[in-house]
């Protein structure tokens, strides 16, 4: 008897050890509307899930007694309930109060778990889509200035924003860091063309917001980044559905509706949802220079759901035009605006007047672009498949598509034989000197005659055309292993693919105008010293210079990377590895010249204007390189964290640089090398959240391609090998003064310095090392911002002002800029039955609010003229203040 009592006791004893708990419930928000991905697990293991599209979930465990399940989900307070596992089913509900601190937010880009921000060992910011939509963004400038260690230059319009991450040198636009929607990269090979990432696409509603994770494992998924990923996360559909209109006007006549719907398609059983989004804008530009910024973009994604994961197809098509600014000349020494003929300061000399422009070359009439700006239209399809096998494996993959047509207006003010205002007389002087007199005249229904004493300026316009086309994938299976000690391994393995297409066709014209806003074009004409008539400059136009490069780019991108998230008690490490190869192809065609007459009834020859001639010449690279990355991070305390995490990233030097030119050896195409260490702690209470890190970034064997105005046209005049390095400390915080109401700010310091800098002179075939020692280029040294915060769901509002520090214009380091700051002011009152999210917000915004004339950049340009300061000074200012109206109707 007492063998079977003992036996019926063991057997008991095994089963209660072996015991599973199923857990189920549901997540929603304090209005009971279903809260989608939200992240629930027990803490201190690896046992939970995710919610689905309704808000359910549904995981088992083996844990046994007493337990902590905690929920969390980006933008809600963190939620936890106490459990007890005893074999019974559970079912446990939570509820969530929007408004959770920052680090609590979930980590959506680079990383194969959720998991927190505070629980992440790199550095990652995030801005919401409703903080993005009281902001009325001029650019993605606007959106990024925020983010610590980014210096984002604004100063140019809507489009091709100049981005600069901590740490390294760039010409601009998002040279080290990919601008990606819902992971994938807008454009998976950078460099093959002069256009940036966010010439492609336009921020819209239609996303949940925005994360830019530096450092560590940002260099390891999908494309990969040494320097950082920007990651736009879509909005798909739901049971619930959702709509969203957002009406905004500005000074300018600015006339933009944004759209969001979302929900669920067929009946209540059905298992798909749609999300549609996109805009409808005109406006003359944040700088009216006569010529129209307007477009559209619709984007949107179907998605199905089954029993073990879903797939989702995303699409976008965009037509928009969007003008462009670049550098004026300024006050020498003061660097203010310089009056106009009508005594009113000039912003910019941009004018519609040269709209429809076109002129003969050798390959037949060339029509201009010129009043389009940077124009795009296309789109891209974007496939995304989600599968788990079960609890413990599961499969991601995604494929995209994308084609555009682009073209690039880039209109250079004050380059040409005269690259300063100056009084016609002097002017006419210049170029014919000891003439015998002049006619000059606007280029308009009058045709009124222009006072000598009146001044003008010759300037250069750039058409670039920039089609592109984009194939890239990605695929990888994660495996999770639970440990004997509650602990864990996440191994995930994958593939990136990639290949790109772009055209870098340019063609250049050089004008002559009034220095005025919005300039009239000048038709010139004089007798020489030796009496003969000569036509200077006819609508405008005083040298046709035709097309000036033809060049067609290509390149292929295959990666394989693994990596492990291990969990390991109060210990969370991330270890991986990727192995990438590359290859590309560059095809510069020839260019000739010819003599070619505007109109058969002009007999005066105008000049020579280039074409292609239909040759080519052409080269092929290739380059290997991998990539390291180690982190750490360590549950100190309930509220504090500490991390660190070292990578050893690459990146691929711009195609566009290595063109067959004589004295170069094109076969030495090597990887750009980065080392990054940072170390910091993280901390987060229900008052204050924040975090502080020292950081290290050193670069070796980059390349780049300088511009420069070189005989009245842009060309690629040199190309530097640098070597870098920079330490800097970088802290973020978020203090909660009383209830609703936050102060919150960020600041970077940086001390960097330039330490190799060899110049291949691409015209002279010229090489010399110079500069080192100097600072970088247009990195500053402080950078930050702060900022109050109000929002009761009823009243909100916000005063910020953004700091970018002194910096230089060029290596050099002759010419500093003053440091900038950037006021932005707004607030809104919303209306409506907030519980039924039925709700009207009515709010203003103002950039700019100061209307701080500050320079964002000097004249990259110029080449040597631009590394001095003498009676001018050419640079970009930021953008004049501006004033929005906005309407939120959700319903």
């Amino acid at each position: 008897m007492k063998k079977i009592i003992f036996a019926v006791m063991g057997l008991l004893t095994a089963i209660h050890s072996f015991a599973q708990t199923d857990i189920s419930g549901s997540v929603t928000d304090s209005a009971g509307e279903p809260i989608p991905g939200a992240n629930i697990f027990i803490v201190g293991s690896t046992s939970g899930t995710t919610s689905d599209f309704d808000g359910n979930f549904t995981f088992t465990t083996d844990l046994m007694g007493s337990q902590v399940l905690r929920a969390s989900y980006l933008g809600f307070t963190t939620v936890e309930q106490t459990i007890d596992l005893n074999g019974s089913p559970l079912t446990v509900e939570f509820v969530m109060q929007e408004g959770g601190q920052q680090l609590d937010e979930v980590v959506l880009t680079a990383s194969s778990t959720f998991r927190s921000q505070k629980q992440a060992p790199l550095s990652i910011s995030s801005v919401k889509m409703k903080e993005i939509t009281k902001l009325s963004a001029n650019s993605q400038a606007d959106i990024l200035r925020s983010v610590p260690g980014i210096t984002a230059e604004g100063g140019g319009g809507e489009t091709a924003s100049n981005i600069f991450v901590r740490g390294l040198p760039s010409g601009g636009q998002y040279v080290f860091n990919p601008l990606q929607y819902d992971g994938m990269p807008l454009i998976s090979s950078f460099g093959l063309n002069s256009s940036a990432h966010d010439v492609y696409a336009r921020p819209d509603i239609g996303f949940k917001g925005v994360e830019f994770v530096r450092g560590g494992a940002a260099v390891l998924y999908g494309a990969g980044s040494v320097a950082g990923i920007i990651n736009y996360t879509s909005k798909t559909g739901d049971t619930n559905p959702g709509n969203v209109i957002n009406l905004e006007v500005a000074d300018q006549g600015r006339i933009k509706t944004d759209f969001y719907s979302g929900g669920q398609l067929g009946g209540e059983d059905s298992n798909t949802y749609y999300a549609f989004t996109g805009f409808v804008r005109h406006d003359r530009g944040p700088i009216d220079v006569g010529l129209p910024t307007k477009g559209v973009q619709f984007r949107g994604n179907i998605k199905k759901k089954f029993d073990k994961g879903s797939f989702t197809i995303h699409g976008q098509f965009i037509n928009d035009n969007a003008q462009f600014y670049l550098p004026i000349p300024l006050s020498g020494g003061s660097r203010e605006r310089i009056n106009g003929n009508d005594g009113e300061p000039v912003e910019q000399l941009l004018t519609g007047a040269l709209a429809n422009t076109s002129f003969n070359t050798p390959g037949g009439m060339y029509q201009s672009p010129i009043a389009d700006g940077v124009s795009t239209t296309g789109g891209y399809l974007l496939g995304d498949f989600n599968y788990r096998f079960n609890d413990d494996l599961k499969l991601q993959s995604k494929i995209r598509y994308a084609n555009y047509k682009h073209n690039f207006a880039l209109y250079v003010a004050g380059n040409g034989n005269n690259g300063n205002p100056i009084s016609l007389d002097n002017y006419v002087e210049s170029i014919a000197p000891a003439n015998q007199g002049y006619t000059a005249t606007y280029q308009s229904g009058s045709g009124a005659q222009i006072n000598g004493s009146d001044l003008v300026i010759d300037n250069l316009h750039v058409d670039r055309l920039r089609p592109m086309t984009d194939y890239s994938g990605e695929i990888n299976l994660t495996k999770t292993i639970n440990t004997s000690n509650g602990g864990s391994h996440n191994i995930t393995l994958g593939s990136f693919i990639a290949r790109s297409e772009a055209e870098d066709v340019n063609y250049q014209y050089r004008v002559l105008t009034e220095f005025n806003n919005n300039p009239q074009l000048v038709n010139l004409s004089y007798v020489d010293a030796d009496g003969n008539n000569v036509i200077y400059s006819q609508g405008g136009l005083y040298d046709r210079i035709g097309q000036t490069s033809n060049n067609f780019l290509s390149q292929n991108r295959v990666a394989l990377y693994l990596t492990d998230e291990i969990i390991a008690d109060k210990w969370r490490f991330d270890v991986g590895f990727r192995w990438e190869h590359t290859d590309g192809e560059n095809s510069r065609g020839g260019i000739y010249s010819e003599t070619v007459y505007t109109d058969a009834d002009i007999t005066a020859e105008l000049s020579d204007v280039q074409s292609a001639d239909g040759t080519f010449l052409r080269t092929k690279v290739s380059a290997d390189a991998w990539a390291l990355s180690l982190a750490g991070l360590y549950e100190l305390t309930e509220t504090t964290n500490l991390y660190a995490n070292f990578s050893k990233g690459y990146f691929f030097p711009q195609l566009r640089g290595f063109t067959p030119v004589p004295g170069i050896d094109e076969s030495k195409y090597d990887p750009e090398n980065i080392i990054q260490f940072e170390a910091g702690a993280k901390f987060g209470n229900e008052r204050f959240s924040g975090s502080i890190a020292g950081y290290y970034v050193g670069l070796t064997d980059r390349v780049s391609i300088r511009q420069a105005i070189v005989g009245g046209q842009l060309i690629d005049e040199t190309r530097a090998e640098q070597n870098t390095r920079t330490i800097g400390l970088e802290a973020t915080w978020d203090y909660t003064l009383v209830e609703n109401l936050n102060l919150r700010g960020t600041a970077t310091y940086q001390a960097h310095e330039i330490t190799k800098n060899t110049n291949f002179d691409l015209v002279n075939g010229t090489s010399t090392e110079a500069n080192v020692g100097n600072e970088l280029a247009r990195q500053p040294n402080f950078l930050g911002g702060l900022g109050l915060y109000y929002d009761n769901s009823v009243i909100d509002a916000n005063f910020g002002v953004n700091h970018t520090g002194k910096k230089f214009t060029d290596d050099t380091n002759n010419i500093e800029l003053d440091a900038i700051n950037i006021g932005r002011l707004g607030a809104g009152y919303t209306f409506g039955e907030l519980e039924n999210n039925q709700s009207l917000r009515l709010g203003f915004s103002v950039f700019n609010l100061f209307d701080s004339s500050g320079i964002t950049e000097g004249n990259p340009r110029a080449g040597v003229a631009g590394q001095s300061e003498s009676e001018f000074f050419v640079g970009r200012p930021i953008l004049p203040r501006r004033f929005f109206l906005t309407a939120t109707f959700n319903f």
